[in-house]
């Protein structure tokens, strides 16, 4: 099928080297403008996007995020912001109870708001042209990000998106077999072994290529590793700091 919105889709890699040039305000107006047309639960719109252009914050955000580069160097960097406030303020205007919001039930439809819009904004850069990453290391020291940014209560920092113009073509990573991801009526417990093998020799293969040999990991084994390393702990006292997911 020759749909260039689908060719946009299966063709996404994460860029992590961008050049020099800038987004015009223009295309800013028009990634967020995209990213408010994502689909929004029951109209609620529960988030807010930061666009950080101070260079002295973006450098505050790099050094949070593990000292990674594109978040600092960059056409543009986007935050998601998970956002009850906006609602909570317009129900004490109307002299309404707000106490909903801190149930985990409008946790996560602010977090699937947020989520909708990013997507639809990395869609829409990819398909002018610009390439993205999504950052979720901001979370690595929460109350650090939460302070850079002002956020009020009732609100929680998603994650960044960088966005710019690639100074560098990934190869693109490969994805799990339709078989391991893809369920019918009900959920399969059972792994596809065959499949999975199939997939870590490819994904062996990807890591061997793009590091010049450096990297011999299979996806199993990334998963596997993954699991001992230590957890943002501090992510479920903060939001209910923030009053968000309290009940």
């Amino acid at each position: 099928m020759d749909n260039p919105v689908i060719r946009t889709l299966l063709n996404h890699r994460s860029i992590r080297k961008f050049t020099d040039q800038k987004l015009s305000e223009d295309q800013i107006e028009l990634l967020v403008k995209c990213a408010q047309a994502a689909s929004t639960s029951s109209y609620t719109q529960s988030f807010s996007i930061i666009g950080i252009d101070d260079p002295a914050l973006k450098k505050e955000l790099r050094i949070i995020s593990g000292d990674q580069p594109y978040v600092e160097a960059n056409g543009g960097f986007f935050v998601f912001v998970a956002d009850q406030y906006r609602n909570k303020k317009i129900g004490e205007r109307s002299g309404i109870d707000t106490r909903v919001l801190d149930t985990t039930q409008r946790l996560t439809v602010a977090l699937g708001d947020a989520a909708f819009a990013a997507q639809n904004m990395a869609v829409a850069a990819e398909s002018m042209g610009l390439g993205i990453c999504y950052i979720g290391s901001i979370q690595r020291d929460i109350e650090r990000t939460a302070a850079l940014l002002k956020l009020p209560d009732y609100t929680f920092p998603l994650f960044g998106l960088a966005v710019g113009y690639p100074d560098q073509e990934p190869e693109k990573k490969p994805r799990l077999p339709l078989k391991n991801i893809y369920h019918r009526n009900t959920y399969a417990a059972q792994l596809d072994d065959a499949a999975l093998e199939r997939y870590d020799q490819q994904v062996a293969d990807y890591y061997h290529s793009r590091t010049g040999g450096r990297r011999e990991e299979t996806w199993t084994e990334q998963i596997a590793n993954g699991l001992s390393t230590p957890p943002r702990l501090a992510l479920k006292p903060f939001l209910e700091k923030q009053h968000l997911g309290r009940r």
